[in-house]
C-alpha cells in the first residue's frame, strides 16, 4: 500500500485550495475592514446572504442557491436569519463547507461537534475583543460599586442625588475573577493599580506562573464565590457554565456582593438575581450581557442598584475593524491552504 507522508499530504492540501477558486458565503455585511474584503474578493467568489431570508429558506437554499459553497462568515446577529448553527444545520450544509469563520469571541451559537463530524473547521476571534471587552468589565466594576448608574439616572431625571445610596471604594477590597483567559487576565492587569487588598480567580486549568502573577487561584467557582467582594463574570457559555451564578450560588456569597458580567447572559440566572438586589444580598449587578437578548428582566431594569449596557463590550471603530480582519484572515488562510488560523479549542489537533 502506497503511504502519504502528512508533509506531503498537507503540501498537497495547500496546492488543491491555491489554485481552485473558492466560494464563500457571506451571513452578514462587512462595515470596517473593507480593504481586507476587497483582497479576498481578488481570491475568492463572495456570495452574499438573500434580503429576508430566514431559518426555513436557508436551509432550502443550502440544497440549491449555496449548494457549492466552501465556506462561510457569520457573526453574532446571523442567527436572526438563520437560526442556531446546530445538528440540523450542520447536516444540511453541502459536502463543500469545509469553513464556517465567527466574528466574535463566543461561540455559544454553533454546536462545535456536530460540524466536526462533518469535517468541518469552526474558527472564532480568539483576543481581539480582549481588551475593549476588559474595559468595559471595568467601567461596569467602577461604576456599580460607586452606585453611578443609579446617579446618572437621578441627574437626567433633573433631580440631584435625591435618593441615591452611597457606594463603595475599591480600596481593602477582594476581586475575584470567574474565568481567567485573555479577557480575565486584561481585568487582572487593569485593576492592578487600583487598590483591591487581593485578586482571586478560578479557571477550567489553573494558569502557569508566569501567567498568574499576583492573582490566587480557587480551587471551585464556591470557593472564590465565599471569598470575593467584587465578582467579574468572564467565562464562556457552554452546558457546564449556564446559570452557574443562579439562588444557591449566590446565597454562598458575600452579603453585599457586587457581579459583574460580560461574558454571556444566560451564565446569570436573572431572577436570581433581582431577588438577590431585593433582599440586599447583592449589593449590586454590573451586566452588558443578558439572558434573553434584547428582552431584559423587568426587575434589573427598574432596580436602582443596576448598571446596564446593550451588549457595548466591543462597540468600538477600532474593535471592530480588528475583528472583522481577524475573520477575513483566517477566511483567507482557508482559501490559501485549506485551514483556518484561529480554530476553536475542541478542535484543535483534528484538521
Amino acid at each position: 500500500m502506497l503511504r502519504i507522508r502528512p508533509q506531503f499530504a498537507r503540501q498537497s492540501l495547500a496546492r488543491l485550495y491555491s489554485t481552485q477558486r473558492q466560494k464563500i458565503l457571506f451571513l452578514d455585511n462587512v462595515v470596517d475592514a473593507k480593504d481586507e474584503f476587497e483582497k479576498l474578493k481578488k481570491k475568492a467568489d463572495v456570495v452574499t446572504l438573500k434580503d429576508g431570508t430566514d431559518r426555513e429558506s436557508f436551509l432550502k437554499d443550502l440544497k440549491n442557491t449555496y449548494k457549492d459553497i466552501n465556506a462561510i462568515f457569520r457573526t453574532f446577529i446571523s442567527v436572526k436569519k438563520t437560526g442556531r448553527f446546530d445538528e440540523e444545520l450542520a447536516k444540511a450544509l453541502p459536502e463543500s463547507c469545509k469553513a464556517v469563520c465567527h466574528y466574535g469571541a463566543g461561540y455559544d451559537q454553533i454546536d462545535v461537534p456536530f460540524f466536526s463530524e462533518r469535517g468541518i473547521q469552526v474558527s472564532n476571534v480568539q483576543s481581539m475583543a480582549d481588551e475593549s471587552t476588559a474595559l468595559t468589565n471595568l467601567y461596569l466594576m467602577i461604576g456599580t460599586l460607586r452606585n453611578f448608574g443609579d446617579g446618572a439616572l437621578n441627574l437626567q431625571k433633573g433631580q440631584w442625588l435625591k435618593g441615591v445610596a452611597l457606594g463603595n471604594d475599591i480600596s481593602g477590597k477582594t476581586l475575584g475573577i470567574l474565568g481567567m483567559g485573555g479577557i480575565g487576565r486584561e481585568i487582572r492587569d487593569y485593576v492592578a493599580p487600583l487598590g483591591f487588598s487581593k485578586v482571586l480567580y478560578y479557571n477550567r486549568n489553573r494558569l502557569a506562573p508566569e501567567l498568574e502573577k499576583d492573582s490566587v487561584y480557587c480551587q471551585s467557582p464556591e470557593d472564590l464565590f465565599s471569598k470575593a467582594d467584587v465578582i467579574s463574570i468572564n467565562v464562556p457559555l457552554n452546558a457546564a457554565t449556564k446559570h452557574l451564578v443562579n439562588a444557591e450560588s449566590i446565597s454562598k456569597m458575600k452579603d453585599g456582593v457586587i457581579i459583574v458580567n460580560t461574558a454571556r447572559g444566560p451564565v446569570c440566572d436573572e431572577k436570581a438575581l433581582v431577588d438577590g438586589l431585593n433582599s440586599g444580598k447583592i449589593g449590586g449587578v454590573g451586566l452588558d450581557v443578558f439572558e434573553r437578548e434584547p428582552a431584559i428582566e423587568e426587575g434589573l431594569l427598574k432596580h436602582p442598584r443596576t448598571l446596564l449596557l446593550p451588549h457595548m463590550g466591543t462597540w468600538s471603530h477600532e474593535t471592530h475593524f480588528k475583528m472583522e480582519k481577524a475573520v477575513l484572515d483566517n477566511l483567507e488562510s482557508f482559501v490559501d491552504t485549506g485551514k483556518v488560523i484561529s480554530i476553536v479549542p475542541e478542535q484543535k489537533g483534528k484538521f
